[in-house]
């Protein structure tokens, strides 16, 4: 599943964010084909480029890009850039943030909304003409499931209008959709959980020293985790689309 297809291109949006350059470090490895990298602030952008070649994760084809993805204009520029450069993309990871969600366009979808769909578009064109079609997943806080307030439009209903308009040319288009990423449900006060923080000096390795009892009563959402999600959803193998996949990524017991 890891590698069903040869020299992916990949582009990720925001990747300079935390979740953004988090899945920049997960895919960069796969990226045989390109890596193309986009987010508004180019200073941010580079430094996160250049973080991503320290670790010796970048392939040799790396592209930064930096604009607005909520700009209609830019997103034709870069198209004409990404289709000259590397001919086609295969996997794309678009991250929706509800932070500018404060405005609505005159059709009735917030701004962020918007954005995701100057991306989707962007990126489905550019997966048109790829023979064995592409995969996208569109990353969002969970609350995004819900259409906000003054909007008749949601994040699902983009994803869900999207994946019908790209089944036929094999272009999957899925969520995933990440919980409010507490760690403190409450269960931290318990006494003898509080010593354990207290001997192993956090949170996480108190719970990683938990989860190797031979019983393992707690669990939490690793790096590790995330990353099979990913390639879970980007794989060939999966023929879910339209699908939202919802992740708490907070600490359980």
């Amino acid at each position: 599943m890891d590698a069903d297809r040869l020299n992916p291109v990949i582009l990720i949006t925001a990747a300079s964010s935390g979740f953004g350059h988090g899945y920049a470090r997960t895919l960069a490895s796969y990226a045989q084909g390109g890596l193309i990298l986009i987010d508004y602030d180019e200073a941010t952008l580079e430094a996160s480029a250049d973080e991503l070649g320290a670790r010796g994760s970048v392939p040799e084809r790396v592209s930064t890009l930096a604009f607005d993805v909520g700009d209609e204009e830019r997103w034709s520029q870069a198209e004409r850039f990404i289709r000259s450069q590397y001919g086609r993309l295969d996997w794309a990871l678009l991250n929706a943030s509800a932070a500018p969600a404060s405005e609505l366009v005159e059709w009735g979808r917030p701004r962020h909304l918007e954005s995701v769909f100057y991306s989707l578009r962007a990126t489905m064109r550019l997966m048109h003409d790829n023979s064995a079609g592409g995969s996208i997943i569109v990353s969002a806080p969970a609350s995004e499931l819900k259409a906000p307030a003054g909007s008749n439009a949601s994040l699902m209903h983009l994803v869900d209008a999207a994946a019908k308009e790209g089944a036929h040319d094999n272009i999957r288009v899925n969520a995933l959709l990440t919980g409010g990423g507490g760690d403190t449900p409450g269960w931290p006060e318990l006494p003898w959980f509080r010593d354990l923080v207290r001997e192993c000096g956090e949170h996480r390795a108190a719970l990683e020293r938990i989860a190797q009892l031979p019983q393992p009563v707690a669990r939490y959402a690793s790096a590790d985790d995330i990353r099979r999600l990913i390639m879970m959803l980007l794989s060939d193998d999966t023929h879910a689309t339209g699908a939202a996949l919802v992740v708490d990524g907070g600490y359980t017991l």
